[in-house]
């Protein structure tokens, strides 16, 4: 049963029947660098013990601690008319002697209770021996702990922890943990082997594996799954936006572009259309079955050898708000960092930059930032942090004249360092990067340990320098490629410090700046759990297609059904030259994003194109631009709870089922619906959720469903809710220079309704108002002015 080549063939069939991951995932079977890793497979490995959660042995109400028995099995194969099929076998203990280990282990199980809407369980497979640390990924470095926010019963056979949001239950024999809504909905369970004993599929429950090559332990947390759940988050992922039905390979990828299953930024959080989501707890790589193998069975397979999972309960909005309580908001970004970023691969020179600030000023195009990518340094892409001093001949008088004219200025960099790199042997010599078993670095290029002081110390004074010159932003790219072989500073290696990485170096750059500049703002292109405290991020390299822009947008809403606030994309695409088409009808999407930055291969100013996209470009950034007031008091509101600008519908519509089904159209803020034109046409189709809603553009009241709408002079669709009030400001060529002491508030209301809100957030103030306007007659007016003294109001009503 266990000989080599019957091994071999068992787990290729057993690949077909769970599916594969896509062309690099199924390369990583011939071990290429930093492929995903998959740890599926190690759950499907005939020569692997499994061991299955079966009983709560002893378990203690006040502290909610207990142990679990788990039951050893093995699989085996047996064949029926010339088909092969697996089973799940118990076994006896393999040790010797056998008087020394257990057949079936009881292992730690504990309940927490993190808040009145979030529950934690934690299992392990074995005694844990490292000393416990806190954790990057907890805003406070541990998750607190309120028993007394939930009741305790006893109730037949086993026990109960309810408040006015839920229910938990845990089940004595077989064991269970069960969710429950506050009207008693079962939301979802753990799934015992018994549970699936009336099918002849074979469903792994509840358990752990043991590895036989190095006797190392991975969890599988295995949940139920109900007819009509739809799953979505997972992080920036570019597959379909309902993750029901796929599997997930959480493990940070240079993912190459915007259309494949491996991700830039991968988040261990999901939620459910049922009303929970879920945080898997840990940096070790996570494969999640969202019933592609059996459709009733959520298998969240962990390469940890422990399973600490955070259940948060309620609707989108409740979820979000929990998970990000957790993890931690997104700060607040400064105010010009919402101006149009101009940006291009790359600006080799001081000439070239002032010639592109000159040029945005002499064709009205309004921005804030210019962006210095790869090319600052002596040698593209070799990032020393030296302007090069043969074609920046007074960088910090280049960036203080950018700054008088309203311009911050972006720089690009990394954390790898070629053989080539001045710094190289320096940084390897001080053992500031991250080495081998040998003690040499694993790869051609040298790799910066975050998880080591020194470096970080080291890192930071490089940056700090060109802060002090009038850098305004760094530009944090890459850092999905940190050795997953590694050892790192902190003792670990690259198994649970690969998806850490991330967050570390957001964390290094972040925090810097908030300490130099004294606002917390970077250009990231990695994540992981915990990265949305340090925005904002961007979405890679888009391909220049159609295809391309729809994936984009997808995976921006997956995103930010993640705790990420706020998140951009390159407007037009990145690998070559955008098509015109493309970049006139990409403009607005990027034009109504949290961010907005044009990038990739040039030509990307828009006055290198012709008169008519120069025009159509510049009245999607004074559409911006003149939304600034909405923008940034949306921005605020989102901040604070840990809502995404670019939201999916079912967020401010959870009781529309309509709204669960739409990945094309998104929530820009809570007032505005966009639907953006991924084909070269000047209408499409929209979905609407309940109420009625204003054509931004041209002022036609819509009733909620399905409409086919024209888009406006501006090419893209965009309605405001009825009884929104969305304030505007005088245009002006850069957020410096914009006069907040008279907002344009524009009421959308259609004939029927007689007040309308909105929210106002100045420059310098600590909270958004909210301003409520009524009708007199033929007009709305504001029934108080809570910024009186700050600002003045004109109204328009906008019918």
């Amino acid at each position: 049963m266990k000989n080599g080549w019957l091994n071999k063939l068992g787990l290729s069939l057993l690949l077909v029947l769970f599916g594969s991951f896509g062309a690099k995932a199924q390369l990583q079977e011939v071990d290429i660098l930093n492929a995903p890793v998959d740890v599926s497979k190690d759950f499907v490995d005939y020569n692997n013990t499994f061991y299955f959660a079966d009983e709560l042995v002893d378990f203690d109400s006040k502290t909610g601690k207990g142990t679990v028995k788990y039951l050893r099995h093995d699989y085996q194969t047996r064949q029926a008319f010339n088909n092969m099929l697996m089973k799940p076998v118990p076994v006896e203990a393999n040790e010797f002697p056998a008087t020394e280990y257990e057949i079936s282990p009881e292992l730690p199980f504990e309940v927490q209770f993190v808040s009145d809407r979030t529950v934690r369980i934690k299992m392990a497979s074995g005694r844990q021996f490292h000393k416990k640390k806190e954790s990057l990924m907890l805003i406070d470095g541990v998750a607190p702990n309120h028993p007394e926010l939930w009741k305790y019963s006893k109730i037949e056979g086993g026990h109960s922890y309810s408040n006015q949001n839920g229910r938990v239950e845990i089940l004595t024999k077989p064991w269970h943990v069960k969710l429950y809504d506050e009207t008693g909905k079962l939301l979802t369970s753990t799934l015992h082997l018994t549970d699936v004993e009336n099918t002849y599929t074979p469903v792994l429950p509840f358990s752990y594996v043991r590895r036989n090559s190095d006797y190392s332990r991975s969890m599988a947390a295995a949940f139920s799954l109900e007819p009509g759940e739809k799953i979505f988050g997972l992080g920036e992922s570019f597959t379909q936006f309902n993750k029901r039905g796929q599997k997930v390979v959480l493990w940070v990828d240079d993912a190459n572009g915007v259309q494949n299953e491996t991700m830039y930024k991968p988040i261990p959080f999901y939620m459910s259309s049922r009303g929970y989501g879920v945080f898997m707890h840990t940096s070790s790589p996570i494969t999640v079955d969202f019933g592609k193998y059996f459709n009733a069975a959520n298998n969240m397979m962990l390469g940890d050898d422990v399973a600490d999972l955070f259940f948060f309960l309620g609707e989108p909005k409740d979820i979000l708000d929990e998970y990000t309580n957790l993890t931690g908001k997104a700060e607040m970004p400064p105010l010009w960092s919402f101006g149009f970023w101009m940006s291009r691969i790359t600006y080799f020179s001081e000439k070239e930059g002032r010639e592109i600030a000159s040029n945005l000023r002499k064709y009205k195009i309004p921005s804030d930032v210019i962006h210095f990518d790869t090319g600052w340094f002596d040698v593209d892409w070799r990032n020393n942090y030296e302007f090069a001093a043969d074609r920046f001949e007074d960088p910090v008088d280049m960036m203080k004249d950018m700054k008088e004219d309203g311009f911050h200025v972006s720089l690009w960099q990394l954390p790898y360092f070629t053989p080539e790199n001045t710094l190289f042997d320096e940084i390897v010599e001080q053992g500031l990067v991250v080495k081998d078993r040998k003690g040499n670095i694993p790869y051609e290029d040298a790799v910066l340990d975050f998880s080591n002081p020194e470096t970080v110390d080291w890192y930071q004074g490089k940056l700090k320098h060109l802060f002090d010159q009038g850098v305004g932003v760094f530009k944090v790219d890459f850092g999905e490629a940190a050795p997953a072989t590694g050892l790192y500073h902190s003792g670990r290696t690259g198994f649970y410090e690969h998806n850490l990485y991330p967050l570390r170096y957001n964390k290094v750059v972040a925090e810097l700046t908030k300490k130099e500049k004294g606002y917390s703002l970077i250009w990231a292109r990695s994540t992981w759990a915990g990265s949305q405290r340090y925005p904002l991020h961007w979405g890679g390299d888009a391909a220049t297609t159609n295809t391309a822009m729809s994936a984009t947008l997808r995976g921006g809403l997956s995103l930010g059904l993640s705790g990420f606030s706020f998140w951009s994309h390159d407007v037009g695409g990145f690998v070559t030259a955008a098509p015109e088409d493309l970049y006139r009808r990409w403009t607005p999407f990027g034009m109504l994003s949290s961010h907005v930055r044009s990038h990739g291969e040039p030509p990307t100013e828009p006055w290198l194109y012709n008169e008519s996209f120069l025009k159509a470009f510049r009245k999607a950034d004074n559409m911006r631009y003149e939304l600034m007031p909405y923008i940034y008091a949306q921005a605020k509101e989102s901040s604070e709870q840990g809502l995404p600008m670019m939201r999916a519908l079912f967020v401010e519509f959870p009781d529309d089922p309509g709204s669960w089904l739409i990945d094309d159209q998104y929530l820009f803020g809570s007032d505005m619906l966009v639907a953006p034109l991924f084909e070269e046409t000047t209408e499409r189709e929209v979905y609407l959720p309940s109420g009625k809603w204003i054509d931004y553009q041209s002022g036609k009241v819509y009733e909620s469903g399905w409409h086919t709408i024209k888009a406006g002079e501006i090419p893209i669709i965009a309605l405001v809710k009825d009884g929104s009030v969305i304030p505007h400001i005088k245009l002006a060529q850069s957020t410096q220079d914009m006069d907040w002491k008279n907002i344009q508030l524009k009421v959308f209301a259609s004939d029927n309704t007689n007040a309308a809100s909105g929210k106002v957030f100045l420059p310098e103030a600590t909270k958004a108002e909210s301003i409520k306007v009524s009708k007199r007659g033929n007009s709305f007016e504001v029934l108080e002015n809570p910024l009186k003294g700050q600002t003045t109001f004109k109204i328009e009503w906008k019918k």
